[in-house]
Order: C-alpha cells, then sequence, then structure tokens
C-alpha cells in the first residue's frame, strides 16, 4: 500500500514510517522543512513539502495515495495557549483530505487523544465505545473522521494516551514535566496527586496504527494504551527520582506556575481501556512502560 502521512517525520511518524516500510507499505511524508524531507529519505520514503496550512498539497498527496495516516498536528500553538487555531487546523487538514477520499473505500487513520474523554467519562475506565457527540477541542474532528465511514472511506480514529513514551519523544508531556520540573526545582503534582494518566510506547503505538490502515472496520475508534492509568504522584516521584529532586504538591491555583501549559492536563483523571483495539486488530503492546522508560534514564539527559 502506498501510505501518505501527515506528521511523518515527528515523534510518532519517526516510528511508524518504518514500521510500514519494514511491512513492505510504500510510504509518501509530509516534510515541513529541507531536514524532515532528507530524514524521510534517509529512512526509504517518499518527502512531499508542505504543511497543514497546504490544503491542496495535502488533497494532491492524498488522492496519489492508497491510503492516509494523519499524525500532524500544531503543537506550538498548543503550547502557546492557542488551543483553538491548533483544532480548526487539524480539521481543515482532515476535511482537505476527507473531500478526496469520499466514495474510495480507501482507509484514513487519525489522532485523537484519550484525554478528550476525560470530562465525559467520570468515575469509570473509559472504553473504545465512549464518545461526546456535542463535540468540542479535538472531538470535532474526530467525529468528523468517524462520520466520514458514511461517505465511503474505511475511516478510524486512534486516540493516543497523555504520554507516548520512547528514546523519539522530544518534546511530548513527559520532556515537557521534566523541563518544569528541572526549572522548578521539584517535580509537581496537583493536590493529592491521585488522578491517573494513561500511557503508551511509541513504538507500540506505531504498530496500531499500522494495523489500523491494513484491518479497522470503517468508523472504528481506537485506544493505543499500555498502562492503563498510573496514579500522577507516581509519575511525579518517577520524574523527581531521575533528576534527583523531591516531588511536591501544589494547589490548582499554582498548576499555571509550576506546569505551564500543562496546567489543565495536569489534573486530568482518565484511565483508559484498550481492550477492544487489543481484539479488534490483535495488537499487545510488547514495548517498556512508562515507569519502566523514566527509570532506564535517558529522558533526563540534558543536551
Amino acid at each position: 500500500m502506498r501510505v501518505f502521512i501527515t506528521g511523518a517525520s515527528g515523534h510518532v511518524g519517526s516510528a511508524l514510517v518504518p514500521e510500514l516500510l519494514h511491512n513492505g507499505h510504500q510510504v509518501l511524508g509530509l516534510a515541513r522543512s529541507d531536514e524532515s524531507a532528507k530524514r524521510l529519505t534517509d529512512w526509504g520514503a517518499e518527502a512531499v513539502r508542505g504543511d497543514l496550512h497546504d490544503l491542496d498539497r495535502l488533497r494532491a498527496a492524498a488522492a496519489a495515495a492508497d491510503g492516509v495516516v494523519h499524525l500532524a498536528f500544531r503543537h506550538d500553538a498548543m503550547a502557546a495557549g492557542d488551543l483553538a487555531g491548533a483544532a480548526e487546523s487539524d480539521l481543515a487538514a482532515l476535511q482537505a483530505i476527507g473531500d478526496v477520499l469520499a466514495g474510495t473505500d480507501k482507509p484514513l487513520v487519525s489522532t485523537s487523544g484519550t484525554g478528550m474523554l476525560a470530562q465525559s467519562v467520570q468515575g469509570r475506565v473509559a472504553t473504545e465505545s465512549d464518545h461526546d457527540p456535542n463535540g468540542g477541542y479535538r472531538i470535532d474532528a474526530e467525529n468528523y473522521v468517524v462520520d466520514l465511514a458514511g461517505k465511503g472511506v474505511r475511516t478510524s480514529v486512534l486516540r493516543l494516551p497523555a504520554i507516548t513514551h520512547s528514546r523519539l519523544d522530544l518534546h511530548g508531556f513527559a520532556p515537557s514535566l521534566i523541563s518544569f520540573a528541572r526549572r522548578n526545582g521539584f517535580a509537581a503534582y496537583v493536590g493529592d496527586g491521585r488522578n491517573r494518566w494513561p500511557a503508551v510506547h511509541t513504538l507500540d503505538a506505531a504498530r496500531a496504527y499500522r494495523l489500523a490502515l491494513e484491518s479497522a472496520p470503517a468508523g472504528s475508534r481506537l485506544h493505543a494504551v499500555q498502562d492503563e492509568g498510573i496514579e500522577f504522584r507516581t509519575i511525579a516521584e518517577a520524574i523527581g527520582r531521575g533528576l534527583g529532586v523531591p516531588a511536591r504538591s501544589v494547589t490548582p491555583d499554582e498548576a499555571a506556575e509550576y506546569v505551564g501549559f500543562l496546567s489543565r492536563f495536569a489534573v486530568m483523571d482518565n484511565p483508559t481501556s484498550a481492550a477492544r483495539t487489543s481484539e479488534l486488530l490483535n495488537w499487545q503492546p510488547t514495548h517498556p512502560n512508562l515507569l519502566a522508560d523514566l527509570a532506564e534514564g535517558f529522558y533526563f539527559k540534558e543536551v
């Protein structure tokens, strides 16, 4: 299969491209820079220069492919507090891709987050069947992709947990929490820190994307989750050990000072199951979990 990937040279993309190539697929990857383009060609993929604002380029690349995986997201805008702008760009890109895939029965695998369920699912573990029909931040994009199944596209949405971790993770939530803890001189958690975050290893997530591309039924919502829910205090304590600093509770009012743009996520309770995904795709995580990766120490080496 000839697969077009947005975000192909990013964190998950840098695991997915080799995963697809190793399993006999061809890859056409969107690249925002010469450096990203070279990385893709060095791996054996074909590079398409452009970004999420290049809607005509997205349409052309999607039309030339047998399937599409949408990974790219404007994390720079999200980190700067422009959540609405980041979500609008995401939805516009998906609509451009959806326009050319309609009626083709080609697969489109998009990306969402388990955190989207934190408000609508409380007091129990979230499952793949849970969703918010009312829309909202990133939920509009997820619902749009699922609805495309009724227009002749074999769509699936893969929800990633708050922390997708590995040596490939350079700018995600784990490095951000570590950076804040290094700056603060302690690893912060909010309140008693008993709220839970799910996690998955990058390489296991990449395999879930490939399996979804190859076989997920149209309109599927999927979870790439290994750790169903680790208490945030436990994550902070592991970060503290890695940095040689204490873990410390902060109040909700102090969260923005000590965990920056992650303050709205730091109180999130988001235990999440991947049981349905494991059954549907025959997917089982095989790589180290989050606490094992943090104990390895590579996250704490300053570049």
